[in-house]
């Protein structure tokens, strides 16, 4: 039977599911709001005394009969001109590349950026707490991301040792001798996601720092009071200028930093449509580098022979890790017609266990979601969906909506008709799809728009091949009985279409905020007598043969 929009299920004790106030542990409140009124630029705090962006929780505070978000705190709403201070900021610090920041040894980096590790660790807690109440990720994942994250930069930096040492030697090539390094590209505007508004955010700006760059940061729309204990530690560990922050709505601040022309390189985790927009403001995109990752629609294909209790652990993990607003979320299921049911029966099963509640419960699987409109867009998404002949499969609470708050949804069975079988829903809703051909399923992902990943779950080492070499050249990762996922970071993380446009992962970054320099002279004895003389008099921090252990 099919379950109408109207008559959605309603939460299963709604009454109690949100806290009061003395409900939450004491060890998980936020002491006060976090009534930010400064901002980074030039190496300044500098006040500010305008307008505000009030900050709410989606954990709503329980009162009586009635329940409203809580209200954790407002940070500046910047104007052009604060922009405009960033960005001169930013370009005077770099300097045409002469600047003190572009200028430094690695190791001098490598100095600066570990003081900066010390000074992260000291607001670890508060960082963590902003995590869970900005964007309602569980206490347990809020610790992760800042441990991966923390995790993230040590890595960097060896990487980048690394790639110094190769790069530490002269070559001898055809009367020519060189030194090829790398060198840093100039003013990097960085954006990062809400989802995961520390680490990966940190994955564009840490490497882009280490590489020599000057920064302007435009922290999230959701998950941008977190970023606040760290401005200080910015502030003490880097240059004048190396990091500027800039606050307000993207929408007016943006543009003209792009249209400016003294952007070098744009580095966004979001939407492929606003990337684009933000390319074509700039007057010499050929001088513009990007580095962006976009919207995905991963499909996994579950085959006959699929071993069902395996593949439908990681199917659960990969539709509804962080309630499914992952860009490596699996985010629709082909499932072969013949084991359609079984997997439907015993996927809802799966699902039904997962446990609900606020981020500090123990074992909790799914919380609030940040986005205000997320839920609404849901509803309308699985009215589609019923309209079009799909039924949601977990009817006893699939769907039920409070507040902020979605219970997931698996709806069977999706079709070309529906909005779920395109649009990247980027929620707790799993859209699923029989098949009888193998090329139904790869007929969708080569004419998807997206080309992230993509998730296979068989047992037959033929099928799964027969899989392997039409789906590389479509999706960037193809996962054998795994779900979709970013790491290990030092994997390349990338994708085809509008999924991204270049590729991070440890050692990709430092690559894709730098450039290959090189010197070179004839190999004389003059020259090398010169060449000489540099090195060993430490004349200059390019020509160098300093080893970093």
């Amino acid at each position: 039977m099919t379950t109408p929009p109207s008559t959605l299920p309603t939460l299963r004790g709604a009454d109690t599911f949100f806290p009061t106030l003395e409900e939450i542990p004491q060890q998980f409140r936020l002491p006060q709001p976090i009534l930010q009124q400064e901002y980074l630029v030039n190496g300044e705090l500098r006040p500010w005394q305008g307008a505000t962006q009030d900050v709410f929780s989606p954990i709503h505070i329980r009162s009586g009969d009635q329940s409203k978000p809580l209200h954790i705190g407002h940070y500046p709403i910047v104007g052009s001109e604060e922009a405009r201070e960033a960005l001169d900021a930013a370009v005077s610090a770099y300097d045409n590349g002469r600047g003190e920041w572009p200028t430094m040894s690695i190791r001098e980096r490598i100095d600066c950026m570990e003081h900066f590790i010390a000074k992260m660790l000291e607001r670890k807690n508060e960082v963590v707490l902003l995590l869970m109440w900005e964007i309602g990720k569980s206490h347990a994942d809020s610790v992760k991301e800042f441990d991966r994250t923390i995790q993230y930069i040590y890595d960097t930096i060896d990487s980048l040792k690394d790639l110094d040492r190769t790069s530490s030697r002269f070559r001898i090539e055809q009367g020519v001798i060189g030194q090829i390094r790398r060198s840093s590209l100039g003013v990097v505007l960085c954006m990062g996601p809400f989802n995961y508004p520390l680490n990966e955010t940190y994955t564009m700006l840490i490497p882009a720092l280490l590489m020599g760059n000057t920064i302007l940061f435009k922290p999230p729309k959701h998950g941008t009071l977190l970023h606040y204990p760290l401005l200080s530690a910015f502030q003490e560990c880097f240059p004048k200028g190396v990091m500027n922050t800039v606050y307000g709505r993207g929408a007016q601040v943006i543009p003209e930093l792009m249209q400016s022309g003294k952007v070098n390189v744009l580095t966004l985790i979001g939407s492929s449509r606003v990337a684009d927009q933000l390319k074509k403001m700039h007057p010499k995109s050929n001088r513009l580098k990007a580095v962006l990752g976009w919207n995905a629609k991963n499909a996994a294909i579950v085959l006959d022979n699929a071993d069902l209790d395996f593949t439908i652990k990681e199917c659960v993990l990969g539709t509804l890790s962080f309630n499914g607003q992952r860009c490596t979320a699996i985010k629709i299921i082909w499932v072969h017609r013949s084991i359609a049911e079984t997997f439907l029966q015993k996927f809802s099963a799966a699902i039904s266990e997962l446990k609900a509640g606020m981020p500090w419960s123990p074992g909790v699987a799914l919380t609030p979601l940040p986005e205000p409109g997320k839920p609404a867009y849901i509803a309308e998404c699985l009215a589609d969906a019923h309209a079009h002949g799909a039924r949601i499969i977990n009817e006893e609470q699939g769907g039920a909506t409070l507040h902020s708050f979605v219970s997931p949804a698996v709806v069977y069975p999706v079709t070309p008709s529906m909005k779920l079988y395109r649009e990247e829903q980027f929620g707790p809703v799993i859209p699923v799809v029989p098949f009888d051909d193998i090329e139904e399923p790869i007929q969708y992902i080569i004419s998807s728009d997206h080309g992230q990943q993509v998730s296979i779950f068989a047992t037959h080492p033929q099928d799964i091949a027969d899989l392997v070499d039409p789906l590389v050249n479509q999706v960037s990762r193809v996962n054998i009985n795994a779900q979709c996922q970013r790491g290990p970071d030092t994997f390349p993380f990338t994708g085809r279409k509008d999924s991204a446009e270049g590729t991070l992962s440890v050692e990709d970054a430092l690559r894709a905020f730098s450039i290959r320099t090189l010197v070179a002279t004839k190999d004389t004895p003059a020259n090398k007598a010169i060449v000489n003389t540099i090195v060993e008099t430490h004349s200059s921090k390019f020509l160098s043969t300093k080893f970093i252990f």
